[in-house]
């Protein structure tokens, strides 16, 4: 599933005309960057929902080999329903094992394996995450990381006063379907009724039970978050 209906507020006046993941790094679509990597993944549907400027992004070029199932929450909400309430939303267009990300990263190495996949399908966990170390905007990161002996490391909810290390989320995850149902999450298959909620409370009482692994990527990421990080970032990889 790619998240794609954030409104981009930070990133204005760009986003005013244009959806955020339409934004463009080196001439191409920020969105576009992971639709190909998740091609290249194996990845034969995507799962994208929309709110801003939605018909940019359903008229957007196609990816030759993959299909692309719409979740429109504006259309049908009135807006954006967060990460956890989209992904709940959007449940029925979903496996029972799937990979979630925002389209509004910038991450061109990133490999959506299959290996990947298949590890984590094999495991108890709810969740998989990708952290990367934190950026400027974010120098306390997020999560905490801890070996575990036999297995991935896992995700640690670490306490505001705990002295450990935490890293940034990066937005790339894989997920079961179970995290998004009972007793993880109160919200009806399919999100009726339009809930608003955010994603880290479910992650984190689930961290709390030992259901999520994590693993550190060291790639180029970058979170587009403002008009200055997008040009800084397009004219480093023209440099490059």
């Amino acid at each position: 599933m790619l998240l794609a209906a954030g409104r981009g507020e930070r990133m204005r006046p760009l986003t005013d005309t244009c959806p955020k993941p339409m934004l463009k790094v080196q001439g191409k679509p920020l969105m576009q960057w992971h639709l190909e990597a998740l091609l290249r993944g194996g990845c034969q549907q995507v799962a994208v929902n929309t709110d801003w400027l939605a018909e940019q992004i359903v008229q957007a070029a196609p990816v030759p080999g993959l299909t692309l199932r719409y979740s429109h929450e504006g259309r049908d909400f009135g807006g954006a329903l967060e990460t956890a309430g989209g992904i709940a939303r959007a449940l029925p267009l979903l496996d029972e094992v799937f990979w979630v990300l925002a389209a509004d990263v910038y991450t061109p190495g990133f490999e959506f394996s299959q290996q990947a996949l298949a590890r984590f399908a094999a495991s108890n966990k709810l969740a998989h995450l990708w952290l990367v170390p934190n950026p400027a905007h974010n120098p306390g990161g997020d999560f905490g990381l801890q070996a575990a002996a036999g297995g991935p490391a896992l995700a640690l909810n670490l306490a505001k006063d705990d002295p450990r290390s935490r890293h940034t989320f990066s937005t790339i995850g894989l997920y079961r379907r179970a995290l998004f149902e009972p007793p993880w999450c109160e919200i009806a298959a399919g999100n009726p009724q339009g809930i608003k909620a955010p994603l880290a409370p479910l992650l984190r009482r689930a961290m709390d039970q030992g259901r999520v692994s994590a693993e550190l990527y060291h790639g180029p990421w970058t979170d587009v978050g403002t008009p200055q990080r997008l040009a800084e970032l397009d004219a480093l990889v023209k440099v490059n």
